[in-house]
């Protein structure tokens, strides 16, 4: 019987614009091999929440797509509480920031397979600032056997 491996890395990540997505495949299958963790899972997480994570085409077109369908969904400036004085503490008024993060997840999990991650062809693991630019600090932990 072998025995469950869990393996846990962080990296940083500097965003350049208030909102940016990036991909950060390679970055999450490179840490892969050193766990030696053959069939398993990989749990992608952030420490933030203004930022999120998910899974799709990393592609120009989409990406801008992507912008665009979380403007239209959440305005940067409503009126939202969190970034009023009289409700809340915040200063930053990035309250379309978490709203935004919210919809689209903080948290990817992916299997491990063969010591490698097995994504389509076409899937990335995205990265979104939605709140930059910052540094962030995005949490990966590998289990398995």
């Amino acid at each position: 019987m072998q025995a469950l491996k869990v393996v846990r890395k962080t990296f940083p990540l500097w965003s350049e614009k208030r909102t940016e997505l990036l991909d950060i495949t390679k970055q999450i299958q490179d840490s892969v091999p050193s766990a030696d963790v053959k069939e398993g899972m990989v749990l992608v997480n952030s420490f933030h929440t203004t930022v999120a994570l998910f899974v799709n085409e990393f592609q120009g077109a989409l990406i801008e797509g992507i912008k665009t369908l979380l403007e239209r969904l959440v305005k940067e400036r409503s009126g939202y509480r969190h970034d009023d004085p009289r409700y809340s503490d915040c200063e930053r008024g990035n309250a379309h920031a978490h709203l935004r993060a919210m919809l689209l997840g903080r948290s990817v999990a992916l299997g491990v397979s063969g010591g490698e991650l097995p994504l389509g062809r076409f899937q990335s693991i995205i990265f979104a600032e939605l709140d930059g630019p910052r540094e962030r600090t995005i949490d990966v932990q590998i289990i398995g056997i």
